[in-house]
């Protein structure tokens, strides 16, 4: 065997499919396309979902609820977790660029103090949000908090 008589295998080449080139190509009339609508003509796009004239799912479901345009999303700092972060990161005061930096938060976040847990340590806290209990153990513990907009 020499170079110039390798062939591959056979069945592993299927001769190119060309559509659109006339009667003798036998593909001729409507081009594999079937007949008539939509989808044998040029710039068809089919639409999201669409099931074939049945009522799309999206349709058939009734809607339910609705989003609060005006929510405000806080990130969560409960006063149980305190002691340890401090600890992990050497952190005494709280504030949103403290714990951006120390990978947190992320950059616009809104962070809420919430009291579960206990506090042992002197901390100062400038946070979005605070509840009634989480204000109360941190000054009962010596520490501050102020709410920065």
């Amino acid at each position: 065997m020499k170079l110039h008589e390798l062939r591959p295998a056979k069945g592993a080449t299927h001769k190119e499919k060309r559509i659109g080139r006339g009667e003798a190509s036998g593909k001729g009339g409507t081009s594999t396309k079937g007949n008539k609508g939509g989808q044998s003509r040029a710039g068809y796009k089919s639409k999201m979902a669409h099931e074939g004239g049945q009522m799309p799912i999206q349709r058939r479901i009734p809607k339910r609820g609705f989003k609060n345009i005006n929510r405000v999303e806080y990130k969560v700092l409960n006063i149980g977790q305190i002691d340890q972060l401090s600890e992990k990161y050497g952190i005494t005061e709280f504030n949103l660029p403290n714990l951006y930096i120390n990978g947190l938060i992320s950059q616009f976040d809104n962070v809420k103090l919430l009291g579960n847990g206990e506090i042992k340590g002197k901390y100062s806290f400038k946070v979005n949000a605070v509840s009634a209990k989480a204000k109360a153990a941190v000054e009962a513990a010596g520490g501050t908090v102020e709410i920065v907009k």
